[in-house]
């Protein structure tokens, strides 16, 4: 990493603490992930801006703050076995990667799932498991999950998902149609009873359904 992106990460980090980020954990795999390396050479220089950018089949990586914020309020702890809705670049995967057991990711575009896999190849990751499939169905073979993040905004919180929780376990979902106001919602799973808390306005590419195997 060159000295002015060394400069902006760190800018970087110390105004995601000023914006309310605590958990130090995810602060430390943050700083220690060259978010570069997963976006087209074009945009490097904007890699530590506070700003969701393009990858590729017309999806986006997410701004640093929502990273920071919706893994913090996921509560992701050494032992937990997450699943992750919607792999896309690769970057929020790791970031899980590194603070949980065991992490199973699903991506519905297959250049991103390929390109993905190798990123996680690329950083030595081998507690990481993909598939290529629809992620709305969640992944009921390798269910329970302590925890699940949902990277794409869903009209409401998908049935499958609430399902595949573990009793006190925790998901991160954005709900919310692409025209109307999103927001990052935490459900908490009390037995056949589920918590829901509101918590932060966003802007997400839609959850859908289905697989594409192009870009």
């Amino acid at each position: 990493m060159n000295i002015d992106l060394k400069t902006r990460k760190k800018q970087l980090l110390d105004r995601l603490r000023s914006q309310g980020i605590t958990d130090e954990k995810v602060l430390e795999v943050m700083a220690d992930i060259p978010r570069e390396d997963f976006i087209a050479d074009y945009l490097r220089p904007q890699a530590y801006e506070n700003a969701a950018l393009p990858i590729e089949s017309e999806q986006t990586i997410s701004q640093p703050y929502i990273v920071a914020y919706m893994t913090q309020e996921l509560k992701v702890e050494k032992n937990h076995k997450v699943l992750e809705i919607g792999t896309g670049s690769g970057y929020q995967s790791i970031v899980l990667a590194k603070l949980c057991k065991r992490l199973f990711t699903i991506e519905r575009h297959m250049p991103l799932h390929k390109g993905a896999e190798e990123m996680f190849k690329k950083f030595r990751l081998f507690n990481i498991t993909t598939l290529f499939g629809n992620g709305i169905k969640g992944w009921k073979e390798q269910a329970p999950f302590d925890r699940i993040m949902v990277t794409a905004a869903g009209e409401d919180i998908p049935d499958d998902l609430l399902y595949q929780l573990k009793d006190g376990g925790i998901m991160i979902i954005p709900v919310g149609g692409q025209d109307e106001t999103q927001h990052i919602v935490r459900v908490t799973r009390h037995g056949d009873e589920f918590d829901v808390k509101t918590l932060l306005p966003v802007k997400f590419v839609p959850l859908l359904s289905g697989i594409v195997h192009s870009s």
